[in-house]
């Protein structure tokens, strides 16, 4: 082929829209190809299971730089998601009790409450937008609960963290871009400078408070990483859940036959949510950076370069997936790798899952006749896969 992306370049608007034809033709034509940026790609399932969890890697080169991320982003130079072990375990460890399974269950009676106000609201309206109605506000409910933020800030902050995802691809970004994102960044840090400010001395038993003791303690977290910290966690714990939510949704009333399923059988909800994660999860690809060299597919890519594991591609890989495009809520086994593998594995991922149950669990079963308003996506600004608006109509 001509084009040096060899048909899937991620930065076309077409790949957001339907990422997983050129993802199989990828995978088919060349699975371990250098771009024309450098970065290399792995598209499949052993391939990037491999890069997860077996091969030395990190998220930084073996001199400690961050590739491919302007570190004088606030926001970005310091949190976790962007550091190797030993600094990312030890900010890891300082988050970590508020994320356990048993934590996390604890959580089930508060985000039961939240989804219940969310449709109980639209419920006589016949309609309702998935995003602003329920994807958007539970989690970023939930979240800023966990965290102490107040929620009634959200409106302020919902567009600041989804612009400020881009600062994960800033090499890539226009100059125009590339300005909103570093606005963005830099308005959530005066944002929580100010609320740390008004928290010291009034700590509690949020994720914040716990933070500030920390920086307090002086020998677990300076300041500037309590800012990047709190920035980082909270974008964390909501956009790509957004995602999860919205594109399940859309998944299910797609294929009628596995939505009516799920409603005969609530119980699927737990394997439903895993095949949403697989069959169209919201983050399409995860960053490492080799730390030797490492031999993929008869081609040795070499000791600090770029590589991408494509998730979406690896989710729908036919050696790991029977049948791997058709979605099926009770598909078993079902190990995919949407949240990622290893030290980096997401810190969220029991929480999502239990937002991702009971949202869509709950709006499957209080309304009937789901039908989508449009087939075309209207994507928000977040470098993920996350619908804007995501409009659907239903009887009760």
């Amino acid at each position: 082929m001509d084009d040096p992306w060899l048909g899937c370049n991620p930065f076309d608007p077409a790949f957001r829209d339907d990422p997983y034809p050129a993802l199989h033709r990828l995978r088919a034509l060349d699975p371990v190809n250098e771009t024309p940026v450098g970065l290399w790609r792995l598209s499949r399932y052993a391939d990037v299971n491999r890069l997860l969890y077996d091969v030395p890697a990190g998220v930084r080169t073996t001199d400690g730089t961050l590739p491919g991320v302007d570190e004088s982003l606030s926001g970005q130079r310091l949190f976790m998601l962007q550091q190797d072990p030993p600094t990312h375990t030890r900010l890891r460890r300082l988050v970590s009790a508020a994320f356990t399974p048993r934590a996390i269950a604890a959580l089930r009676p508060s985000i039961e409450r939240i989804v219940d106000d969310c449709l109980g609201r639209v419920r006589d309206r016949g309609a309702m937008d998935v995003i602003a109605d329920l994807a958007l506000p539970v989690p970023s409910t939930v979240i800023c609960e966990m965290m102490g933020v107040p929620v009634a800030d959200r409106e302020r902050f919902t567009v600041w963290t989804a612009k400020a995802t881009h600062g994960l691809a800033s090499q890539f970004l226009s100059p125009e871009a590339l300005a909103e994102t570093q606005a963005a960044g830099m308005s959530l840090a005066a944002y929580f400078q100010d609320l740390i400010a008004a928290r010291r001395g009034h700590l509690t038993d949020d994720i914040l408070s716990a933070l500030i003791r920390a920086e307090e303690a002086g020998d677990r977290l300076d300041p500037p990483e309590l800012i990047s910290q709190a920035i980082g966690l909270l974008i964390a714990g909501f956009e790509t859940t957004i995602g999860l939510i919205g594109n399940g949704v859309r998944a299910l009333i797609r294929h009628p036959a596995e939505l009516e399923k799920l409603r005969a059988q609530p119980e699927l909800i737990g394997s439903a949510i895993e095949e949403c994660l697989r069959y169209d999860g919201p983050i399409v690809l995860t960053a490492r950076v080799l730390h030797a060299d490492a031999a993929f597919g008869g081609k040795t890519i070499p000791k600090d370069a770029r590589v991408w594991g494509l998730l979406s591609a690896a989710n729908r890989d036919p050696e790991a997936f029977p049948e791997p495009d058709r979605f099926d809520v009770a598909r078993e086994p079902n190990e995919h790798v949407a949240f990622g593998g290893a030290a980096h594995f997401c810190l969220g991922a029991h929480l999502a899952r239990l937002e991702g149950q009971i949202a869509i669990g709950r709006l499957v079963a209080r309304f009937d006749d789901l039908r989508l308003v449009s087939d075309t996506v209207e994507w928000g600004p977040s470098l993920f896969r996350v619908p804007g608006k995501l409009p659907i109509t239903f009887r009760t």
